[in-house]
Formats: C-alpha cells, sequence, structure tokens
C-alpha cells in the first residue's frame, strides 16, 4: 500500500514539472520565455528588414529600365510625320496633323456652326488675334501703337465719351453741340489731372497742344496726336470718328501681339469680313509694305470657341492694292 502511494507521488511529481516547464516556455512573465520569443522577434525583425531592402533594390531597378526606356519613347512621339492627307473624321490626333488653314468666310461659317452646336450666346464677340513682325531692320522696330477706326458696320452698342481741348468759347460750344461730353481749356486739363473727368477718348485743336504737356503722362497712348487723327480743326468731324470709333492697341506687354473684338456672330458673314479688313487695312498701315509682310499670324475666334487659323493672304492682297491705287 506504501509502495502505491509513493509510485503515485512521483507519477504527479514528474506531471507538475512536465506542465510547470512547458508553461516556462509560454508565459510572457518567465525569462526564459523572453529569451525564446526575443530570438524569434529578432529574427522576424531582421527578415522583415531585409525585405524591404531586397525589394527597394528591386524597384530601384525597374526605375532605372524605366528611365532608360522613357527617353526611347520620347523620341519616338517627335518622330511622328504628320499625316499627308486632311482627317477623315471629327475625331483624330491633332499633333498628327498640321494646324488647319481656313479662308476667312469659312472660318467665319465654323464658328457660327459651332454656336448653334453648343448653344451659346448667338450675340457672343468675334475677335480677331493678330501676330505681328515687329522688326525694321537695323535693331530698329515698330513702336506699340494704338489706332481708332471708323468701321464699315459698328457694333457697339454706346456711344464713347469724347472730350474737346480747345481755348475759344466758340469752339466750346461747336464741340458741345456735337456731342462732346466735356469742352475747355486750361480748367479741362486740371480737371483731368485731378481725376474730376474721365473720358474714352481726348482730340484738341492744334493751337492749344502746348497747355497739355502736363498730361502726357497721365493719357499716355490717348494723347491727343496728328497720327492718330485726334488733332485738327475740323472738331464735328473728329468728334464723329471718336464717338462711334473703333480702338485697336498692340500690347504692351509682348509688344507684336494685338487682340481686337470686329464684330459679333450674329452679324452676316460680309459684314464680318469688312470689318475684319478694315482692322488689317489700318494695322499694316503703320508698318512700310517694302519690308514684307506685316502680319505674321492671324486667329479668327468667337467668345466661347478655340481660334482658327486664317489664310489672309487674299484679304493683304487687297490692301496692298488700295495702297498702290492712292
Amino acid at each position: 500500500m506504501a509502495a502505491a502511494i509513493r509510485c503515485l507521488g512521483r507519477v504527479l511529481t514528474q506531471h507538475q514539472r512536465h506542465c510547470l516547464s512547458k508553461a516556462a516556455y509560454q508565459a510572457p512573465s518567465s525569462p526564459c520565455s523572453v529569451n525564446v520569443l526575443w530570438t524569434h522577434r529578432h529574427f522576424a525583425a531582421a527578415a522583415a528588414a531585409t525585405k524591404p531592402q531586397r525589394k527597394f533594390k528591386k524597384e530601384g531597378k525597374d526605375k532605372e529600365k524605366m528611365s532608360d526606356e522613357k527617353p526611347d519613347e520620347i523620341e519616338k512621339i517627335k518622330s511622328y510625320t504628320y499625316m499627308e492627307s486632311e482627317p477623315e473624321d471629327d475625331v483624330y490626333l491633332k499633333r498628327l496633323y498640321p494646324r488647319r488653314i481656313y479662308e476667312v468666310e469659312k472660318a467665319i461659317h465654323l464658328l457660327k456652326k459651332f454656336q448653334v452646336l453648343d448653344f451659346t450666346n448667338p450675340k457672343q464677340g468675334v475677335y480677331l488675334d493678330l501676330t505681328l513682325d515687329m522688326a525694321l531692320g537695323k535693331k530698329k522696330k515698330v513702336e506699340p501703337f494704338a489706332s481708332v477706326i471708323s468701321l464699315p458696320y459698328p457694333f457697339a452698342s454706346e456711344i464713347n465719351k469724347v472730350a474737346v481741348f480747345t481755348g475759344t468759347a466758340s469752339e466750346c460750344k461747336i464741340a458741345e453741340e456735337n456731342g462732346a461730353a466735356f469742352a475747355g481749356g486750361a480748367d479741362l486739363v486740371k480737371k483731368i489731372l485731378d481725376d474730376e473727368v474721365v473720358v474714352d477718348f481726348y482730340v484738341a485743336v492744334p493751337e492749344i497742344m502746348t497747355e497739355l504737356n502736363p498730361l502726357r503722362k497721365k493719357l499716355k497712348k490717348r494723347f491727343p496726336k496728328t497720327t492718330r487723327n485726334s488733332v485738327g480743326r475740323d472738331i464735328p468731324k473728329m468728334l464723329e470718328l471718336f464717338k462711334t470709333g473703333h480702338e485697336i492697341v498692340v500690347d504692351e506687354e509682348r509688344q507684336n501681339f494685338l487682340s481686337t473684338k470686329i464684330a459679333t456672330l450674329d452679324m452676316p458673314s460680309d459684314q464680318v469680313t469688312a470689318n475684319l479688313q478694315a482692322v488689317l487695312n489700318e494695322v499694316c498701315r503703320h508698318r512700310p509694305q517694302n519690308l514684307g509682310p506685316f502680319v505674321v499670324r492671324a486667329f479668327l475666334r468667337s467668345s466661347t470657341s478655340e481660334g482658327l487659323l486664317l489664310k489672309t493672304d487674299s484679304l493683304l492682297s487687297k490692301e496692298v492694292e488700295t495702297k498702290e491705287a492712292t
């Protein structure tokens, strides 16, 4: 009996030792478990650290490979040649075809068609964008200019405000009777310097020009000049021009670019063409014809469409013929 009890005790003791030994490797509080787990975690961390490095090296090789191939792809794109024929469909890659050049009548027709298809305002503006060759030779160039012209078919709904510089009471009366917004001499100069008078255009009689020198910096390109037809003795004629006149101005920053509104899209095509011709004639007047073409590029666009490149040879030849005839 005693021997059986001793044997049972040994079995229980061994079982307890086995359980304690198993718990020692599983319990996180045991020093042994820390060593075992630490070794395992250290190995996992080392493996995790080495894994991205291999991936990074692979990615680096891929990037190097892509960078090597990229110039070749760009060269392929650059090496595309223009197609010989015009596109047969409305949808095509623009880089495969040279920019189309339109006759003025065709361009106006397309702008009107775009307006109908896009459901945009039929009375939107039509604009002419010109790139000019301002060089004159020997390091000289045409200075940026501004002109006021009378369009064959005016489209502005409002009349311009015009001030008349004159020193006589009778001429002031004539100016007011013909629709001048302001008329006067030294008193009018002072009001303009004090910003009490602001108008669209300024005209003057020759006798008062010396008194207008303080206004040169203030008015800049709108300072009265004979070349702009804003200095003369025929006050009614000058007022008639500037009250309904259309101003065209070369961009001061770009110095070779001119953009101006020439019509509204609801106007008949022949009227739009006539206004465009008048603007081109005035622009070409600022450069001698013997120096070659003045207009490098011309685009016609509406307020809601992109520009259409124009073929202006025929229009510019008409302007040359007019000059030779006169």
